[in-house]
């Protein structure tokens, strides 16, 4: 199976319908703002497995269309605020939104993608019952994600964040969109609430994993394939369960925090966490993750979407950055 190919040819449906549900209008320079970075692509992870879920169900791509693309609205939705509160300019190899169009165009972008994705997401077919369902627990996933959002901000200035603080933050910050998006495909497919809640939870689970995974990669990835600063992490300071595990067991890391450092400080600080084995303890606890992920999709019978979805739950601990 070449996953990639799998998911593009979802992804381009997703492209259409971004298209179709969220056309440049008036004011122009708003809807080009709120364009932007769907326009820009994106892994198109999240829809996908909105309408993966659907297939693996017994249903199709027309009745979750509407859904797949309001995920990606939201996701793109806190993209665009994460990259102002954190100064970042450049994303998906661009100028950020706020880059092109200042703080407050890029507020109104973000806040443009999200009311869209509700109102799009009520033009999904089926049982009105189950389209309602859907939007409450978008809601719920969105002040979620902004309570992820506020707990990140709050370890910044914290010296005693401990793994399962980690874990709440990553889960709300990331896990909850995957795992909505695997529930809204099941629930807007027909399935029944006990599918529907083990696909929340298969969702759960990557979503946390890739994550996790994603701090292990800023470790071990050479800086021309990361594209940034390996260690960055390190140098910010930032409350990484790499860095939790390694400082709840006396590790010293001197880069920690200090904002810059050598290549060779850097290279010394890696060989610590891998030695220390914190490295090692991240990578293995995503495995788990993605394993018990994987194990819940036995509530669906064999199909070639169900054998994607596993795919993909791979993926999240073998990608590239």
């Amino acid at each position: 199976m070449d996953l990639i190919e799998e998911i593009k040819k979802r992804s381009i449906h997703v492209d259409n319908g971004i298209e179709d549900y969220l056309p440049l209008t008036k004011p122009l320079e708003l809807y080009k703002a709120a364009r932007y970075l769907p326009d820009a692509g994106g892994k198109r992870l999240r829809p996908s497995i909105v309408i993966l879920v659907a297939e693996a169900v017994g249903s199709s791509l027309e009745m979750v269309l509407p859904a797949a693309v309001a995920v990606e609205l939201v996701h793109n939705f806190t993209l665009v605020h994460d990259d102002i509160m954190d100064k970042d300019d450049i994303r998906r190899g661009m100028p950020a939104v706020h880059v092109k169009w200042g703080e407050a165009g890029a507020i109104l972008a973000g806040d443009t993608l999200y009311s869209k994705a509700f109102e799009i997401l009520t033009r999904a077919k089926g049982d009105p019952e189950r389209i309602l369902k859907c939007i409450d627990i978008l809601s719920k996933t969105c002040r979620d994600i902004c309570e992820g959002q506020w707990m990140d901000v709050e370890f910044e200035d914290r010296t005693d964040v401990t793994q399962e603080e980690y874990l709440e933050m990553i889960e709300k910050k990331t896990g909850v969109l995957y795992a909505a998006s695997a529930q809204i495909g099941a629930i807007l497919g027909g399935a029944s609430d006990e599918v529907a809640d083990a696909l929340f939870e298969y969702g759960r689970l990557i979503g946390i994993a890739f994550q996790i995974y994603d701090d292990v990669i800023d470790m071990i990835t050479p800086e021309e394939v990361l594209g940034k600063v390996r260690g960055s992490d390190l140098m910010e300071g930032k409350k990484t369960l790499i860095a939790i595990h390694a400082l709840n067991n006396g590790v010293e890391l001197g880069i920690f925090g200090k904002g810059e450092a050598t290549t060779e400080e850097i290279n010394e600080a890696v060989r610590t966490l891998e030695e220390s084995g914190s490295i090692e303890y991240a990578r293995d606890l995503a495995v788990s993750y993605i394993e018990k992920g994987k194990e819940l999709l036995n509530v669906m019978d064999d199909s070639e979407s169900k054998d994607i979805l596993s795919a993909i739950a791979d993926y999240m601990i073998k990608r590239a950055y």
